[in-house]
């Protein structure tokens, strides 16, 4: 019977269990808490602070602070940005006043650490008024306070059509208070088990041939990592952090084709792929007062190592020795950071004087290898996929914050920035950059109901150390050159958000930004057959956001709950083929709108999630294509908050059955002339079920 009319045996046991916990939860529900009012998602106005506490956010049953900081009204957390060094603090979410030092240990790795019993309040403020560079808009601080040990789990399988099912992914934390300090440690599995089946259609319009490529597709990874973090505040009143994590990184891959050319044999290809990274990072900062002022002493420690191989086998028959070859990149990768902070005040303000030191490096060996007659593998030439590249750099940089009156906060940011870059064999050399960067920032809030944050920034990229090496991608038949004339990106940015707070309805955020773009990284020609990443001398992005929460109890709804979230991008640069202007690899528009509704009085809730699937376009000298998802991603779930005591969330997505849809074509030589051959493609991948089983102890 078609999936379509009866979901598959793994799904009709995941939505049996769901349903029969109705009578389990009718027998239970006096004794399990009603849903709070959600008009009570009110913040109180203090000082120029929105402050909630967690009693507002009872009806959700929240088990860790992340629980409670992903239902706060209009309030997103930002991803760890991929800046250089440490620099200036970058994810909105603070941690008693404090930014949180890590990449790999981000803001949701700590929130999920922390009990959901030992949040004392929460508090958006607006980032001109702190005395923290970087920041802009909303800054989220959590304040906590920890007692006897606490701790929280989390099981979350996933059962999927025509796949292996994943059924590791799951967390334990443990958080509480020792006698020298406040501790959180955390054991989470991560991974994925996906992919799909379908195929494409290959067309060569010299010989107007075609035919169907079948395929299955089946990517995994498991992705074990411990992290923990340890606090202490001493008599006086000096602050010691530190964090770390250990994770280790799986990702494996397996596609097979079926196919036959005309006039040729059927042929079967195995694309595998297998990387093994083991990843590790310390992060710890002590700040004590220093005369009148304050000094912060920061170090930060990351290293990645391990294997990556991708092997291509053809096989014409059952009994010949396959056509292959085999690709493996083999190093090391790590940053070192040592950062000092001085703070004071002055001139009716805040002020910080900042220095920080850093050096970045991979080493990696490359190489390619090429089955012969006998089915052994024999080295193939590949010039600079074996090298090292390292970055020593230093900045210093000199803040500056004030209000300049009830409704207006300025901060001030300049400083400057000294690297030398260099790459050993492959023709490389060491160049050294002298760069400006900086920001000021002006906040607007004259009001409890509007806000308006203005930022204007000079940037430094950071960039991926691997672009400067060859490597051969060989399910794509894609070779890069290596490039050791690569130079870190620049831009001019300037961002208005405007936030319009409706109070018991909710709240919009509104963002504009634009970016002019010195040396953006992309594909271009190093030779008359050889294209590798290098730099594009100007690219123009301009890029437009709505985001919101709307609470519905004043639109019949009790308890429901509406976010939205719509962005739009244009941008611009001149190709390095043929000089003319196109967009950036990407998309230019995704949007999503996210429901709940906790039902008052009762443990349930339930909603659903969706997603515009745009269209992704993608660029190379001898090759370019489009991906889209051929309709929206959809998904519903259940949710019963106390099943003796556990928290039960169970979810089916794919509702629409969407699929992987792209179409590339391939060029003779390159894009500039005739098409060798087009792919139009489509993968399906069916419906997908997950379960959530959390709790305390």
């Amino acid at each position: 019977m078609s999936a379509r009319v009866l979901a598959p045996l793994p799904c009709r046991v995941l939505l049996g269990c769901v349903f029969l916990l109705s009578p389990v939860a009718a027998l239970t529900q006096e004794a399990a808490p009603a849903s709070a009012p959600t008009s009570g998602i009110v913040p109180r106005i203090a000082d120029g602070k929105r402050i909630y506490v967690p009693a507002q956010f009872t009806r959700f049953a929240p088990q860790t602070a992340a629980d409670i900081v992903q239902q706060l009204p209009g309030f997103s957390v930002t991803g760890v940005s991929n800046e250089r060094g440490l620099g200036e603090a970058s994810q909105n979410v603070l941690i008693n006043g404090q930014r949180i030092t890590g990449k790999n240990n981000d803001a949701f790795t700590v929130l999920r650490r922390i009990p959901a019993r030992a949040v004392l309040e929460l508090q958006i403020i607006d980032a001109a008024t702190l005395n923290i560079g970087g920041l802009t808009g909303d800054v989220l601080n959590v304040l906590t306070q920890q007692s006897a040990v606490q701790g929280n789990f989390v099981w979350r399988p996933v059962v999927r059509e025509r796949i292996p099912d994943f059924w590791e992914g799951g967390e334990v934390n443990l958080a509480g208070k020792t006698g020298i300090g406040d501790f959180s440690a955390g054991l989470r599995w991560d991974g994925f088990s996906g992919g799909g089946w379908g195929g494409e259609t290959e067309t060569h319009p010299a010989t107007d041939t075609s035919f169907f490529r079948a395929q299955k597709r089946h990517y995994s990874n498991d992705d074990p990592k411990f992290s923990a973090s340890f606090n202490r505040k001493g008599e006086t009143g000096s602050i010691w952090n530190i964090n770390g994590s250990i994770e280790r990184q799986n990702p494996r891959t397996r596609i097979t084709t079926d196919y036959q050319m005309p006039g040729d044999p059927a042929t079967t290809e195995y694309s595998l792929g297998d990387q093994v990274k083991w990843r590790t990072e310390i992060g710890t900062d002590y700040e004590f007062a220093l005369g009148a002022q304050r000094l912060k002493l920061i170090g930060y420690f990351s290293e990645r190592e391990g294997p990556n191989n991708s092997e291509l086998l053809t096989y014409t028959d059952g009994v010949t020795i396959p056509a292959g070859s085999r690709f493996s990149q083999d190093g090391t990768e790590g940053e070192r950071v040592g950062r000092a902070e001085y703070r004071g005040k002055a001139l009716g303000g805040d002020w910080t004087l900042s220095g920080e030191a850093a050096y970045n490096f991979i080493n990696v060996d490359g190489s390619l290898e090429d089955l012969d007659a006998s089915g052994v593998y024999q080295p193939e030439e590949l010039d600079g996929a074996s090298a090292r590249v390292a970055e020593r750099r230093g900045e210093s940089m000199l803040g500056f914050s004030r209000p300049l009156d009830a409704a207006w906060s300025l901060q001030l940011n300049g400083g400057v920035e000294y690297s030398s870059l260099g790459q050993s064999d492959a023709g490389g050399s060491t160049r050294r950059f002298w760069r400006p960067k900086g920001a000021v920032s002006l906040a607007w809030n004259p009001s409890t109901k509007w806000q308006v944050n203005t930022k204007l920034q000079r940037k430094v990229w950071q960039l991926n150390f691997f672009d400067f090496l060859a490597s051969v991608d060989l399910q794509n038949d894609n070779t890069n050159g290596s490039n050791p004339a690569l130079v870190p990106p620049q831009s001019w940015l300037l961002q208005v958000e405007t936030i319009r707070n409706l109070g018991a309805h909710g709240k919009l955020n509104f963002k504009v930004e634009a970016e002019d773009i010195d040396d953006l990284v992309d594909q271009v020609p190093i030779n008359a057959t050889t294209e590798a990443p290098g730099n594009i001398h100007r690219a123009k992005r301009l890029q437009f956001t709505l985001d919101g929460t709307l609470l519905l109890d004043a639109w019949g709804i009790p308890g429901g709950k509406l976010d939205t979230f719509l962005t739009w991008r244009d941008t611009d640069l001149r190709d390095p083929l043929d000089g003319s202007h196109r967009q950036a690899n990407g998309n230019r528009v995704y949007g999503n709108i996210d429901f709940r509704h906790d039902v008052p009085g009762t443990p349930w809730a339930y909603g659903f999630f969706t997603e515009l699937q745009p269209k992704n376009h993608f660029y190379r000298l001898d090759y370019q294509s489009t991906n889209w998802g051929s309709k929206p991603y959809s998904q519903i779930f259940v949710e019963n908050k106390d099943v003796h005591g556990l928290k039960v969330h169970a979810e089916i997505g794919n509702l629409l059955r969407s699929r992987d849809r792209s179409f590339s074509t391939a060029y003779v030589g390159r894009r500039d002339g005739s098409i060798d051959y087009t792919r139009d493609y489509g993968l399906s991948w069916g419906w997908v079920y997950r379960l959530q089983v959390s709790g305390t102890f």
